[in-house]
């Protein structure tokens, strides 16, 4: 489980850096500061991850507590930095995934 997580959060960095990569690109050719938002770099992923971000940004009438809290939650992430949301996902995988060294040391059984 804990290579997995590690696995993931490596997979994260890559894609942030990736899109930071993009963005530091695009912001010199442009010559001010360029930032993909989430939603944009989800959707660049292909069909069905267009789908999804087209799903999350439509309001839902499920029921007071999804509507109320978690839909501007969704739409305030989709507008962050893309680099930002990876970067961060990235960072508690790794977390998860971190092994503490012993507390008697190295060479303790």
């Amino acid at each position: 489980m804990r290579f997995l997580l590690r696995f993931a959060g490596f997979l994260a960095l890559v894609a942030g850096v990736l899109v930071a990569s993009v963005d530091a690109i695009q912001s010199v050719s442009a010559s001010q500061p360029v930032l993909t938002p989430l939603s944009t770099a989800l959707a660049a992923g292909g069909a069905s991850t267009q789908a999804l971000v087209e799903v999350l940004e439509r309001p839902h009438a499920n029921g007071a507590f999804w509507g109320a809290f978690w839909d501007p939650v969704i739409r305030w992430s989709l507008q962050q930095p893309a680099f930002a949301f990876f970067l961060l996902i990235a960072l508690l995988l790794w977390m998860m995934g971190y092994k503490r060294p012993p507390v008697a040391g190295r060479f303790s059984a």
